[in-house]
């Protein structure tokens, strides 16, 4: 027979079992346990990154929320200091509009006392010439 059982056969079984218990302790059982602690560190790493990932885009969309937050409070601010300063404006330029008007009346009724003063100096005055003109003509007549 072209497979026959005999002592080597055994012993060569013997030797394999042996050096397959050898091996598996120094060997496959070292390896299998550093592929583990390996596969655990890639899978904790893979977890931190993702995790880390899912922290960065919050982080964003928090700073965004601030970003738009900030933004619309300073258009707020923006726009309530705009509207004071209109209010101010509108306050000052009528403040500015009643003093120039009363500047405006003082210089009309000091303008019109002038002009009256004058008109009855003027009427005196030609009353004067008149008299200094016909005493004139009157001394110089024959």
């Amino acid at each position: 027979m072209f497979l026959s059982l005999d002592g080597t056969a055994i012993v060569q079984l013997i030797n394999f079992a042996i050096f397959f218990a050898i091996l598996n302790v120094v060997f496959l059982r070292p390896v299998g346990a550093a592929i583990k602690a390996r596969r655990r560190y890639i899978d904790g790493v893979r977890a931190d990154y993702d995790e880390y990932t899912a922290e960065v885009k919050a982080l964003r969309q928090e700073a965004e929320a601030r970003k738009i937050a900030a933004r619309r409070e300073a258009e707020d601010d923006v726009s309530s200091s705009r509207s004071a300063a209109e209010r101010e404006a509108g306050r000052i330029a009528a403040e500015f509009a009643g003093t120039a008007a009363t500047i405006a009346q003082r210089a009309r009724d000091t303008v019109d006392a002038e002009l009256a003063a004058a008109q009855t100096r003027g009427d005196r005055l030609a009353a004067d010439l008149a008299d200094q003109l016909l005493k004139r003509a009157l001394e110089t007549a024959p």
